[in-house]
């Protein structure tokens, strides 16, 4: 998700009190690898609340433990796959839904949780009997007819009415999220944890699993999600039928789903990568321009890190006044006034986005505390881009994001310790990208151009952390690279920067 916002862009003055969880869980954040790959750095284990000793049917956890959200996904099971069956009518309006859950148990259960906020429920069934659930505020706690034995398979079918007008606020970069409505419909933005309110689900970006996506919509309106389109059905009262699937596994922050009066515009990337992007009607023209960027993008990126880490790629043009672009997996979403502005200021927002395919979807975070991985990489190649395509200096940039350091330390926290009310706060930006910007001062280009490819190849397609990016850099440097980058990423004061004797961090304010 980018920050950078476009000259045109206006910001917003709505103001939310935040959330604040309390920690009613007081285990750590689980450790459980992704539901496609096992991941041998984060072995999977008991959630907080854990299974009984004796391994009687116990309850699943109601969280993770995650340091910033606590309560965001479920202990017990391991998500396999998503369906989503939705009946689209009109923008604002409630519409019937359906979710089915396919997992499998991690822990005999005697129940477990989805998280789910809003929308009404209708039915609950686990493995086709009638389940018993209750709404706990964003949790809904199932207890199945008969335990789920440990490492079964079983399937959770959901039925409700879906509110598309659900959004919640927050006082930071992400401001609006969950549903976002346009003129004819709706494009989604679920980062951090806005899926809930969209479908139940296991709610936290260590958690991934495939989607597939049914979308009925009325004639006219097209239906866009992750992945490839694998069906389309005219029924016979001229509603229209959509199936997506997402391929790869995706974290549900990622998910993307748009409804409205969509023109798909088909081009190739590098080595013959299929590039969709979906846009407006009455914006096709007006946008080519950028839009036809993005496979200079790609092969820039690649240089840098690798092979493009998925099977297809597009941009979902925004018709809203949304604030800020979203990396949803292979289908970023960009607002409008990204790509009717300048194009060095689109530029900046379309590599950013771009970046995070590698770093942030391919490579994810296990815990929201691993952020700075995800943003500090997306500004880094988005200023080292724009440097050289009539933008600032990148040094520039990083010195001054220097000074503000311990600034940003103060009022933010390091960037590898944030707050709730903090987790999208300029600290995981340019202060992330800063520290990208010292470990490659420290090892220099080469060394670090081969951190960065180990990076996105040694964990494609899982989860890591920060302290797997420590010990990766390490390895590849030769050097113990711990007692530099933990200052940096934990510190309460800014490091000096290797050679740049001359930079100064301004003193605290406040």
């Amino acid at each position: 998700m980018s920050t950078f916002r476009t000259p045109r862009r206006s910001a917003r003055l709505a103001l939310a009190a935040a959330i604040t969880v309390a920690a009613a869980l007081t285990g750590p954040v689980s450790q459980a690898a992704d539901s496609s790959t096992a991941d041998p750095s984060s072995p999977a284990g008991p959630s907080p609340a854990g299974p009984s000793p004796a391994g009687a049917p116990s309850p699943g956890a109601a969280g993770l433990g995650d340091p910033v959200f606590p309560l965001d996904g479920n202990g017990g099971y391991r998500v396999t796959r998503y369906l989503l069956d939705f009946d689209w009518q009109a923008p604002g309006t409630p519409f019937e839904a359906a979710t089915t859950v396919r997992a499998t148990a991690t822990q005999a259960l005697s129940r477990f949780d989805l998280d789910f906020a809003g929308n009404t429920l209708h039915t609950v069934t686990v493995n086709g009997t009638t389940a018993t659930a209750v709404r706990d505020g964003d949790e809904l706690v199932i207890t199945p007819a008969e335990p789920l034995p440990e490492g079964r398979p079983f399937t959770v079918k959901v039925t409700y009415t879906a509110d598309p007008g659900q959004m919640r606020h927050r006082d930071d970069a992400i401001e609006d999220y969950g549903w976002i409505p346009t003129p004819d419909g709706t494009v989604l933005y679920p980062q951090p944890n806005g899926a809930k309110m969209i479908f139940p689900s296991n709610d936290h970006p260590s958690q991934r699993a495939p989607v597939t996506f049914h979308i009925t919509t009325p004639p006219g309106l097209t239906a866009v999600a992750n992945g490839k389109l694998t069906g389309r059905a005219v029924r016979p009262d001229g509603r229209v039928r959509w199936t997506y699937d997402s391929g790869q596994p995706l974290a549900t922050q990622l998910v993307q789903l748009a409804i409205g009066r969509f023109t798909f515009a088909d081009s190739t990337g590098p080595h013959g990568l299929p590039l969709r992007d979906a846009v407006p009607d009455g914006l096709v023209a007006a946008t080519e321009q950028y839009r036809e960027l993005t496979a200079g993008h790609i092969a820039w990126l690649e240089e840098r890190l690798g092979p493009y880490p998925f099977d297809r790629y597009g941009l979902l043009v925004g018709d809203t006044d949304l604030g800020v672009a979203l990396e949803t997996q292979t289908l970023s979403l960009v607002p409008k006034a990204d790509l009717l502005g300048d194009r060095v200021s689109a530029e900046r927002n379309q590599v950013h986005e771009l970046t995070h395919q590698w770093t942030g979807d391919s490579v994810g975070i296990r815990t929201w505390s691993d952020l700075w991985l995800s943003e500090g990489h997306a500004r880094f190649y988005e200023r080292l881009y724009s440097e050289t395509h009539g933008g600032d200096s990148f040094e520039a940039a990083m010195k001054s994001a220097y000074a503000a350091h311990d600034q940003w330390r103060h009022d933010y926290g390091a960037p590898a310790e944030p707050t709730e009310p903090n987790l999208f706060k300029r600290m995981r930006y340019d202060g992330s990208a800063l520290v990208l910007y010292a470990l490659r001062e420290k090892v220099g280009p080469a060394v670090f151009g081969r951190i960065e490819r180990a990076w996105v190849t040694e964990y494609r397609g899982r989860t890591a952390g920060t302290r797997d990016y420590i010990g990766l850099a390490s390895k590849v440097a030769g050097q113990n690279l711990d007692g530099f980058l933990r200052p940096w990423l934990y510190g309460a004061r800014t490091p000096p920067m290797p050679n740049h004797p001359d930079w100064v961090v301004d003193p605290v304010q406040g």
